[in-house]
């Protein structure tokens, strides 16, 4: 059943899958809506062939995970497209293979969803679920979707690290700690690569976005965000045998 409620919708998820159902029947931000959906329509030339997922794209990986990624939103024709976060872009392609390059996932690339890759230890999220045209979700909608990332950070009962890609990540992160009541410092942390603050049970830490706009200009290299996963490795707690396959 579609909702335009995220507040009520994610208090009623009492675990991952149900919090996934409520994220992809969400139609609260008008505008996204409209953005995801044309874009599931239009498509581009290289994917014309595809059926686009055009709706709200759920967290995705280990249920057990120590450390959440939080990103900014989907792609419109990553994830936007394939239906699961970081997958089938540029943006993915740099992620996975840092992923598994440090035994976070089992392999180092994916282009669709239903591939099997299985994350050890690790979720992903993103601060918006849905498209946001030019990928800039304006400060209503970063708010209106921000229930879920709440209620995703209360869902994972071994999360000690969530690490925020990009300022917007950042901010999310920050606002959705305060939410759960731990003390957040004021003035809020300033947002940069490598950044860390320890934050009630959490630790918070930064990178810059991997998005080709920074990976293609050398703003982030992978032996960059690497040393910011290892350091999340090394904070987190050891993962477990329970893995999430796609």
């Amino acid at each position: 059943m579609t909702h335009s409620d995220p507040v009520a919708a994610s208090r009623s998820a009492d675990d991952l899958p149900s919090l996934d159902a409520a994220v992809v029947d969400c139609f609260a931000c008008p505008r996204l809506v409209a953005w995801r959906e044309e874009q599931a329509r239009v498509k581009v030339a290289r994917f014309r062939d595809e059926v686009y997922w055009g709706r709200p794209v759920p967290g995705f990986g280990d249920p057990e995970a120590g450390i959440l990624i939080v990103g900014l939103a989907p792609a419109a024709h990553g994830g936007n497209r394939t239906g699961r976060v970081f997958t089938g872009d540029s943006s993915g392609d740099f992620l996975w293979r840092s992923l598994h390059a440090l035994g976070l996932a089992d392999r180092g690339e994916s282009r669709r969803a239903g591939d099997g890759l299985t994350l050890h230890g690790v979720r992903i999220a993103a601060a918006v679920r849905c498209a946001p045209p030019a990928n800039k979700p304006t400060p209503e909608e970063q708010a209106r979707c921000r229930p879920y990332l709440v209620r995703e950070i209360q869902l994972l009962p071994r999360l000690r690290v969530v690490l925020a890609l990009g300022a917007i990540g950042w901010a999310a992160a920050l606002r959705c700690l305060a939410e759960l009541g731990h003390d957040v410092p004021r003035p809020a942390p300033a947002f940069g690569h490598g950044a860390e603050i320890e934050i009630g049970p959490y630790v918070l830490l930064a990178s810059y976005h991997v998005s080709q706009q920074n990976t293609f200009t050398g703003k982030l290299t992978r032996p960059m965000f690497e040393a910011v996963l290892e350091r999340a490795k090394a904070l987190g707690p050891p993962a477990t045998d329970r893995s999430s396959v796609a």
